[in-house]
């Protein structure tokens, strides 16, 4: 299965499972993708964050993991597919190890709106699109098809910490 826009929504829905185990095990809903340019998925993750370490994102293990088992050449012409926009953290290993193009289901914008209709406390960094932090990435997204599911599990995910 190749990395096309005919695949976003199998790959991004893959993303969104991922969300919803993260989750269920107690961590903001995140999930991620690494496909070869081949489009085989090479690596995926979800948030880690139940224990208190905020870094544990799915976009920065998967550009940990390129940057260990990927060739500068192969990094590049990789595809990230991830169920929310990459934080400024993500976005910027993203950039640091030369992968690809970055498919996101929902924006950092929406994220921020929903935050502020759920009145969840503010994150300590401002929601900026990976174009604010890395600019010559290429990015597809949002897609709308995904936005009410993805606001439900931050809704959720917001109750579970109230």
């Amino acid at each position: 299965m190749t990395a096309s826009p005919e695949n976003h929504h199998i790959h991004l829905q893959r993303c969104i499972d991922l969300a919803k185990q993260a989750l269920d095990e107690g961590n903001d809903p995140f999930g991620s993708l690494l496909l070869s340019a081949e489009g085989e998925v090479l690596f995926e993750d979800y948030n880690h964050t139940v224990n208190g370490n905020k870094m544990l994102h799915p976009e920065l293990a998967v550009a940990q993991w390129a940057v260990e088992n990927m060739t500068e050449e192969e990094r590049a012409t990789a595809v990230v597919y991830t169920s929310g926009e990459h934080c400024a953290m993500c976005s910027a290993a993203h950039a640091w190890v030369g992968l690809g193009k970055i498919v996101y289901a929902t924006s950092a914008k929406q994220l921020g709106k929903w935050m502020s209709e759920f009145n969840a406390e503010p994150p300590p960094i401002r929601l900026l699109g990976i174009k604010d932090i890395a600019p010559a990435i290429e990015t597809e997204g949002p897609f709308e098809e995904f936005a009410e599911e993805i606001r439900e599990l931050h809704k959720n995910n917001i109750k579970l910490r109230n």
